[in-house]
């Protein structure tokens, strides 16, 4: 039976605790409970702000000391479990709609935008991501199969990644998205290869220089749609969730243009279980502004015709653990940087990493290493899983 939808679709004050009381008890969540995914909450607006903006409301009053709760990683596991976001439309109908209602209309990640996601979140302090992240300041999925540290996990990858492209010296790289630059650095120095890696990001762009310092590698602060010039070889990682739905068209075509007949495109992105519009409303006011998840459709759709599909690798339960290590780093170096960031930074911050690791433990989050290649490529291509070193 459905508790929720048929009740009052603007519930008073008086009514939201029982509402929402219901609607968690179907994920097996309980109010003021004992289980360590059990909420507390702490003042009663909590009920009415959650009812009414779902996830935004959820996080915002976890940022506001509203509610507390020892799990927050498997209490938003257990709601995305029980596929609440359906019975909630009708009270949290707001948000939802306006963030669906300008995907639809509005091109979020156009160039004119592209900078606003460097701007909010990855320069918000490289004090932060060094502490927070492994020593080549990798922020995306490690790779688990044999690794037992956060540092050898990223490592892994990026060894995979470099087999996955069968690197081999004097191959030019184009890494769109380069991060603060770990990768080109581990392949140039690795492989003898020659980078080009690109960034809207101004903090990434200088630890990136400094890093791969006396190496083939160039750093430039551009836009993926002022590329010119073809490559060997093209990644990207982690940047994909930056492109947008109206975009990822003009994407493939950027990148089928820039590559080589004979080359590889290996594409590592978050993608999502199903299909949807926008993305979740308190992640991108937040924390990454105008992003889209792309499920495997979206892909799918948006390569007909410009790429096949030689290896599909999926390892999204690691990026569960690769954020349980963010997080259990961010906290332990938190006294170092604490006088940086404000209090309620800190909640933000760690409702991000353990809401995003309940997001992949549900399994509604995936992790997608793929391999694209052109028709004209006449080499055979054999999927490559990293060995055990």
């Amino acid at each position: 039976m459905n508790y929720v939808t048929t009740q009052n679709k603007t519930p008073s004050t008086g009514a939201a605790p029982e509402l929402l009381n219901r609607l968690f008890h179907q994920a097996g969540v309980t109010i003021n409970g004992q289980q360590p995914w059990d909420i507390q909450i702490i003042h009663s607006k909590a009920y009415r702000d959650i009812l009414m903006k779902w996830s935004l409301g959820l996080g915002e009053s976890y940022m506001n000391h509203d509610w507390e709760c020892r799990s927050i990683d498997n209490l938003i596991c257990k709601l995305l479990d029980a596929n609440l976001d359906e019975q909630v439309k009708g009270f949290a109908r707001i948000p939802i709609a306006w963030h669906t209602i300008k995907s639809r209309l509005v091109n979020l990640q156009s160039i004119g935008r592209a900078f606003q996601v460097a701007e909010q979140h990855y320069d918000i302090g490289n004090d932060l991501f060094e502490r927070m992240l492994d020593p080549l300041m990798m922020y995306s999925c490690g790779y688990w199969q044999y690794a037992t540290t956060l540092e050898q996990a990223q490592r892994d990858k990026l060894e995979m990644i470099c087999q996955k492209l069968e690197l081999k010296p004097h191959d030019t790289l184009l890494e769109v998205g380069c991060g603060w630059g770990g990768l080109a650095y581990y392949a140039a120095k690795h492989y003898g290869v020659k980078v080009l890696g690109i960034t809207v990001s101004k903090e990434q762009k200088k630890i990136a220089e400094e890093r791969c310092q006396g190496l083939p590698v160039t750093i430039e602060l551009m836009d993926y749609r002022e590329l010119n010039g073809q490559f060997d070889k093209i990644v990207s990682v982690g940047m994909f969730e930056h492109v947008g739905l109206k975009n990822y068209q003009d994407f493939f075509t950027i990148i089928k243009r820039s590559l080589k007949d004979s080359g590889l495109f290996l594409l590592h992105t978050i993608g999502n279980a199903d299909s949807s519009r926008g993305t979740d409303p308190w992640i991108n006011r937040y924390i990454f502004p105008n992003g889209k998840i792309p499920s495997a459709l979206d892909i799918v759709k948006n390569i007909e015709g410009k790429f096949l599909v030689e290896d599909w690798h999926n390892f999204g339960h690691d990026y569960d653990r690769t954020l349980m290590a963010w997080h259990q780093q961010f906290n332990d170096h938190w006294p170092e940087i604490k006088s940086r960031y404000d209090d309620r930074f800190y909640r933000m911050w760690n409702y991000y990493l353990l809401s995003c690791a309940g997001y992949f433990r549900s399994r509604y989050g995936q992790l997608w290493q793929i391999i694209l290649t052109t028709r004209h490529r006449r080499q055979d291509y054999r999927s490559v899983r990293l060995q055990h070193q």
